[in-house]
């Protein structure tokens, strides 16, 4: 495995930092976006799209603030610092972040272009059930989507098959939130896999932070990975 940071131009004329994590062997592999919590690329961030890219695929996590914060990342003590940068993000900015980073995967020659997936954790979980309404992909996985029911009516326009993750303990994502999720995509007659874990609190696949459960994090990521391994290959 060999890593990497590559600048991005995105359409709006801004350039976006990205850090990409590429598999051992020779390709081509299918690609995956990783889309980030609300607290930048950080350490785990970079883990994630590491042991992503262990499994098989060419894998880029783009930097989500960077037009307000560069590259920065923070810590998850303090979300009032994150706050400016998070309510300054919008949905065309985040779909020219998500094109630019499809557009950066469809020019690797490592890459096969037709077997593009996406993943996302918290705000990330959000963002890569957008990029599954406007753009070609085979696969995306939402890990507790904060904010995803507010755009659930987006569920007419999905392309591929989504796996959704969601905890039970959850406070911040309640449960008739999850439902008009699930909703949207029933009456949109969407494929989509719905998985909730009783057990397991908001940002449970995080080993940084204190709501950090082991067995539900191996458990969704054993689930996830499988689901890849069916839509994307290896």
């Amino acid at each position: 495995m060999s890593t990497k940071k590559v600048s991005l131009k995105v359409s709006d004329g801004s350039q976006m930092e990205a850090y990409v994590s590429m598999p051992e062997g020779k390709g081509p592999f299918p690609g995956i976006i990783v889309f980030q919590e609300a607290f930048g690329v950080n350490q785990h961030m970079r883990n994630v799209t590491d042991r992503i890219a262990k499994e098989g695929y060419v894998a880029i996590a783009p930097q989500l603030f960077h037009r307000t914060a560069g590259d920065a990342e923070f810590g998850y003590g303090d979300f009032s610092v994150v706050a400016p940068h998070y309510q300054a993000i919008t949905e065309e900015g985040l779909s020219a972040d998500i094109a630019a980073c499809y557009n950066w995967l469809k020019g690797q020659a490592e890459v096969k272009h037709d077997k593009l997936g996406t993943i996302g954790f918290c705000l990330g979980g959000r963002v890569a059930f957008l990029a599954n309404t406007f753009l070609p992909f085979s696969a995306c996985v939402s890990y507790y989507g904060g904010g995803l029911h507010t755009i659930a009516d987006k569920a007419v326009d999905v392309k591929a098959p989504q796996l959704f993750f969601w905890g039970g303990l959850d406070k911040h994502i309640l449960p008739e939130h999850v439902e008009t999720v699930v909703n949207a995509m029933k009456k949109a007659e969407k494929p989509y896999i719905n998985v909730v874990i009783s057990y397991a609190d908001h940002a449970f696949s995080c080993d940084d932070r204190p709501s950090y459960n082991a067995d539900a994090t191996a458990e969704a990521w054993a689930m996830s990975m499988a689901f890849f391994k069916n839509k994307l290959g290896k």
